[in-house]
């Protein structure tokens, strides 16, 4: 459901970005995140957790170990602290996967009713260009059936979902305007792609805000992973 609400708002919003690999997800949810506390409210990213699961251990997951994945990133949005919650990826996602990848369905009954506690949910394009990691996408073959999967997914259960396009700033504007908001004017864009910068400490040239290149979620995250203390 899309509420459609911005100024006054007291409560929590949970906003959920899903999608195929390489749609530029965790930039989405990134820039999202920028803009919405910019203008004053309290928000919180969730990082997907099998992204996460993926680099400490150095190795995609096994059938048995999906569902672990999926609480933890349900568990993740649970926790967070009141305001907005912007998740970069849902239990949906590992559903969808496991079924795609083990024939396993019986995550979807409880990605399913994680998924119904969020106010908005937003699917990513395919309308980037697909940019391997290393690790854990597979390749751009997979991208049009698990964009199937997660739409068809939404539509049997009910669920309303808003499909993201375009390329940078355009793709950042339309992710506001289909969750009611305003769009950024030059001057908050300007600013927001300088405290970006300001996050990657200038260890790699800012470009996704020009191209939303799908392989920004490996360059910021991973900057942002290597910080943290063993």
């Amino acid at each position: 459901m899309n509420h459609g609400m911005y100024h006054g708002i007291n409560r929590t919003q949970r906003i959920a970005i899903l999608g195929a690999e390489s749609t530029g997800k965790s930039w989405l949810a990134q820039a999202l995140s920028s803009v919405i506390q910019m203008r004053g409210h309290a928000v919180c990213t969730v990082d997907e957790v099998l992204r996460n699961w993926c680099e400490r251990e150095g190795r995609t997951p096994q059938p048995h170990e999906q569902m672990g994945i999926a609480i933890a990133q349900a568990r993740a949005v649970s926790q967070a602290p009141a305001g907005w919650v912007i998740a970069d990826t849902t239990p949906i996602m590992t559903a969808v996967y496991s079924h795609m990848l083990f024939e396993d369905d019986s995550l979807y009954p409880m990605a399913l009713e994680h998924q119904a506690l969020y106010d908005n949910t937003l699917v990513t394009g395919l309308d980037l260009p697909w940019v391997a990691d290393g690790l854990q996408r597979d390749g751009p073959h997979v991208r049009g059936p698990v964009d199937t999967l997660v739409r068809q997914t939404l539509e049997r259960a009910g669920i309303s979902y808003r499909v993201v396009y375009g390329q940078g700033h355009q793709r950042l504007n339309n992710a506001l305007l289909a969750l009611g908001l305003p769009g950024e004017d030059p001057a908050a864009r300007a600013l927001r792609e300088q405290s970006q910068f300001a996050i990657n400490q200038g260890r790699t040239v800012w470009q996704c805000n020009e191209c939303s290149d799908p392989d920004c979620e490996h360059k910021l995250f991973s900057g942002l992973l290597a910080k943290r203390p063993g």
